[in-house]
């Protein structure tokens, strides 16, 4: 007869109750490439980031996952950011963060970052079958040109496939509320009509853009520059996953380059 010793099983976490953790997006509008790179982070003096995983343009960390977030003390933050492979820092500002879950957004390096609570823990949808629900969050961080933010009131709006078979469209629909720079609509769910039945369930979702007057009146379909430098009706598409929640970002600049987009970043 032979017996084991019985051994506890640790696991090495830190528990995040009480911290604030937070995602860092760097929404500067800024042609994409190796001198516009984040190559260093320092939160509160601390490294957070260097050039094994830099911060591109119009993206975020944590990278390598969905859900991920850093930790740090509640209060106030600050943050610097290091441009370029020689480090040149560009960004030296003070935000408040609270604890749990925030984004925090640097679209201007001589301005404080805009601080948005991530609205968790998220609400689910609980259905006896599978889900026809996603989650969408939109933010203005539009530029009108360089330095220049845009004034306009940005009403977001979606249009999905109501019969997969027919191909029959519903109404465009408003995606929340109108909402100015540095705004987010919240989070926002929207139908999401699965093209194969016995699948998680994806189906494309078409985005479109309205600027909304001081009156409240509706002033028409916001114009963009695109590549070849005319005026265009913004529009795009994304494909919703069931369950999931989606940061829709449009950023850049709307009648210089670099051309604006809306950036989508995944939170669940």
């Amino acid at each position: 007869m032979f017996s084991c010793e019985k051994h506890t099983v640790e696991y090495m976490a830190t528990k995040v109750t009480g911290l604030a953790e937070f995602q860092l997006h760097y929404f500067v509008p800024l042609t994409a490439g190796t001198a516009n790179n984040i190559y260093k982070i320092e939160v509160n003096g601390q490294v957070y980031g260097n050039n094994t995983a830099p911060l591109t343009t119009y993206n975020a960390v944590p990278s390598g996952g969905v859900g991920r977030f850093y930790t740090t003390k509640p209060g106030q933050v600050n943050i610097k950011l290091y441009k370029g492979t020689d480090l040149e820092l560009v960004f030296d500002q003070n935000c408040e963060l609270k604890a749990g879950k925030q984004n925090i957004f640097v679209y201007d390096f001589n301005q404080p970052p805009i601080v948005f609570d991530t609205g968790y823990p998220f609400k689910a949808d609980v259905t006896d079958n599978t889900g026809t629900t996603a989650w969408i969050k939109f933010y203005n961080f539009l530029f009108e040109s360089d330095g220049v933010t845009t004034p306009l009131k940005i009403q977001y709006q979606y249009q999905y496939t109501i019969d997969n078979t027919s191909g029959q469209k519903s109404d465009w629909l408003d995606l929340g509320s109108p909402v100015a720079f540095g705004e987010t609509t919240g989070w926002i769910a929207i139908p999401v009509n699965k093209t194969v039945f016995n699948s998680a369930g994806t189906a494309r979702i078409d985005y479109r853009a309205q600027v909304i007057n001081q009156d409240g009146s509706n002033g028409g379909s916001l114009k963009v520059q695109n590549s070849s430098g005319a005026l265009v009706d913004y529009s795009d598409w994304w494909t919703a996953q069931i369950g999931r929640r989606y940061h829709h970002i449009m950023s850049g600049m709307r009648v210089a380059k670099p051309n604006c987009a809306v950036r989508v970043f995944t939170a669940l």
